[in-house]
């Protein structure tokens, strides 16, 4: 619910929060820019009637004089028919400068303030503010559930790029963003007198003037009183006007000076709601503090960013949202499937899963787990199919399941099984589908089936569950799920290297590119673009095999600014896709998509990093070496059967060591005299690695599940003597893994 009203109050609002923001980054660069141009070193010492003297002279027909939040000293005179104003500087009393406001200034602030509309501006103006008020704090508390509470703000966050992207700058931004909008809706809403305006608060004219002679300024006692850096303006008298007064504002109040006897009459000081709206006015604008001003600019610079990459979010899950056909109501099915996702990929599934249903003839009603009701009087049997979302996170469609079920008093008699959907590569792999199912025992709730899981969305894994279902049904259930991916890339083979004949594991790094002719445009030759699209080192390849629907994912050992994709296959007896890609040859073509891997990267900084696998697992590690053009220190631990057959990459490799671009290369061979597993190897430089665990190193992983099992008891048994395991490093966000 929340996600939709975040989304839906960000299209509607997005054209004018943007300029609104925009505008307000532009006019944040005012203080700064004023400030640059003031003279306010040495100016604690001189008083306004000292300054008023220093002017005399220079300025014999002054009317005004100004003191801006920056610290600028502006004058305002007559020079016979003429006016003028001037930046001046207070030690001397010296012109620096004509002084003007800018015309392109004054139309953003316009723009700013009403669109340049006029009263129906500054209502939509206000309005425009109250949104972006609703879409941070709505969006910041999205981040707070998504992290796990306050305490986990600066978790690394994971998914998509844009989806990172998105939430990083909002996180970055959210504070400022807060307070520009909170204030913005504050003075708007004084301009509507929806609360009181006590910014126009002056003191009454003085009842009695002295009317004599006037006196030199720089005698006048008051103004000798009264420092530079508290002054705001001094509004000079009439020529001529014995009973003139002068007007004096201050940081403090506002009041009237006799110009004959230098008295303050009819002193009116500030009271704390002036005040409050003066401070609110100071955060919102940034004048008097420059630094803040940049600070609320830059994350004002956030918002079309944000706004860009949110519709994108959005368009993106509109594409992928499941419209379920023959949904019963909940009263009459006999059949309920509730769905915990994320990113709408679940309900797919359960799409599946309800269309089989129905077509058995039963009455079937699917809704998101947080529709969960108290009553299913028809139900005979349940199913919950719910992702993990991120590292054993709730999915948004699940996010109030937990505490709803928690309120039951009285639970529903329908035998129930909970199917996980979930990615091994994460620590909690199906965690909250665990928890679910944990919860549901703990209710009293009938186990129609124990907990299911399903890796990577197989759809081999969701029709044998499907069996399974059908055994408790007494009706075969065939559960053909066919995924909808994107649109696939032709690529072309150009080059392959073979290893591991000599050792039974027949394996071929395959390196493909666009079809010839394809990136031939002009606009592609002047970007440099290969054709490909866009993916990273350790992103992952779906290769659509003749024939098959069903994809099979690979690592990539390159990233798209190589200008080739390329991939690290070991043949497998019985793998339709390995033997297919195997039996390439140079000038062949695949079908192929990229899927996004964002959580398997090399964090940023100049840490240690430590790269570890086995077998074709070498695949996306060289890419990160590869791509290590800044020379930040990696170690390579890799196993495999013989260095003579099988040693991928070998020559790579031994190169990225004379460059620097690789610190260290720790190869292990099983199939030699005295041989080992790249565990054994870990656990032999426990020394060294504690070392890099001490500078901040961070683990990446890839390969089988066995050796990554192996490898997360070797590194629990090097870090022990350090107080820590790889559960902590994992939490930190320095243990992360790609294993199948």
């Amino acid at each position: 619910m929340l996600r939709q009203f975040h989304s839906l109050s960000g299209l509607i609002a997005t054209l004018f929060v943007v300029l609104l923001t925009i505008s307000g980054a532009v006019l944040s660069l005012d203080p700064l820019l004023e400030r640059s141009q003031a003279k306010i070193a040495g100016t604690s010492s001189i008083s306004v009637a000292e300054l008023a003297g220093k002017l005399i002279t220079r300025y014999p027909g002054t009317e005004q004089i100004q003191r801006h939040p920056s610290g600028s000293i502006i004058v305002y005179f007559t020079d016979g028919d003429q006016t003028g104003a001037d930046l001046i500087n207070p030690l001397t009393g010296a012109t620096i400068g004509a002084y003007s406001s800018s015309p392109i200034m004054v139309w953003i602030k316009n723009l700013h303030r009403s669109y340049l509309l006029g009263t129906p501006g500054r209502v939509v103006a206000g309005v425009a503010a109250f949104f972006m008020l609703l879409l941070t704090l709505s969006g910041a508390v999205m981040l707070i559930n998504r992290l796990g509470g306050w305490r986990h703000i600066f978790r690394p966050i994971q998914g998509p790029f844009k989806q990172r992207l998105h939430t990083e700058v909002g996180r970055v931004a959210v504070l400022g963003l807060i307070l520009s909008a909170s204030t913005g809706l504050y003075m708007s809403a004084m301009t509507f007198e929806l609360i009181p305006d006590y910014s126009s608060a002056e003191p009454g004219f003085p009842t009695h003037v002295d009317g004599g002679v006037p006196a030199s300024i720089d005698t006048l006692s008051a103004l000798k009183v009264i420092p530079i850096t508290e002054f705001r303006e001094l509004v000079y008298p009439y020529p001529d006007d014995p009973m003139g007064v002068y007007s004096i504002t201050t940081d403090q109040g506002s009041g009237f000076v006799d110009q004959a006897t230098g008295q303050l009459l009819s002193y009116q000081a500030y009271g704390n709601p002036q005040k409050l709206y003066e401070f609110i006015y100071m955060l919102h604008t940034g004048e008097g503090l420059w630094w803040l001003g940049l600070l609320l600019g830059l994350s004002a610079l956030a918002v079309p960013l944000m706004a860009w990459t949110g519709i994108q979010i959005w368009w993106s899950r509109k594409q992928s949202a499941t419209t379920i056909n023959h949904n019963s109501a909940a009263r009459l099915a006999d059949t309920i499937i509730l769905v915990g996702s994320e990113n709408n990929s679940t309900w797919g599934f359960a799409k599946t899963l309800h269309d089989a249903l129905h077509r058995l003839g039963f009455q079937v009603h699917t809704a998101s787990m947080n529709q969960i009701g108290h009553h299913y009087p028809q139900a005979k049997r349940m199913f919950m199919l719910t992702a993990t979302y991120g590292d054993g996170d709730t999915p948004a469609s699940a996010n109030h399941f937990l505490t709803r079920l928690a309120k039951m008093t009285k639970t529903p008699d329908v035998p129930v099984a909970v199917l996980g959907f979930g990615d091994r590569q994460f620590p909690e792999f199906c965690q909250f589908a665990k928890e679910v199912e944990a919860a549901l025992i703990t209710k009293g709730w009938p186990q129609l089936l124990p907990l299911e899981t399903i890796h990577r969305q197989s759809p081999q894994e969701f029709a044998r569950w499907g069996q399974a279902v059908s055994s408790v049904l007494d009706k075969e259930l065939t559960l053909v799920h066919i995924p909808v991916h994107p649109a696939s890339t032709t690529l072309t083979l150009v080059e392959r290297v073979d290893y591991g004949t000599a050792v039974q594991a027949p394996t071929a790094v395959l390196r493909f590119k666009s079809p010839e002719g394809s990136h031939k445009g002009l606009l592609n030759r002047l970007l440099r673009r290969s054709g490909l699209p866009h993916f990273d080192a350790g992103d992952l390849v779906g290769i659509l095999p003749p024939g098959s629907s069903v994809p099979r994912f690979y690592s990539l050992a390159s990233a798209s600014k190589n200008g080739v994709l390329e991939i690290c296959v070991r043949h497998h007896p019985e793998g339709v896709c390995s033997g297919f890609l195997h039996g390439l040859a140079i000038g062949d073509t695949v079908e192929a998509f990229i899927k996004l891997n964002p959580s398997f990267r090399p964090a940023s900084g100049k840490a240690p990093i430590i790269l570890i696998g086995a077998g074709t697992g070498i695949g996306p590690l060289v890419g990160f070496i590869r791509n290590n053009k800044a020379h930040h220190p990696i170690h390579l631990y890799w196993g495999g059967r013989s260095p003579q057959s099988d040693f991928l990459y070998e020559t790579e490799l031994k190169r990225y060591l004379e460059d620097q671009r690789l610190t260290k290369l720790n190869p292990v061979f099983s199939r030699i005299s005295q041989g080992a597993y790249v565990q054994n190897k870990i656990t032999e430089d426990d020394v060294v690695l504690r070392q890099l665990i001490g500078e901040g190193a961070q683990f990446l992983i890839c390969g089988g599940r066995n050796m990554a099992s192996s490898v997360a008891v070797a590194v629990d048994k090097v870090i022990a003597p350090l107080g820590g395991d790889v559960a902590t490093l994992k939490a930190q966000g320095r243990y992360r893994e790609d294993v199948y």
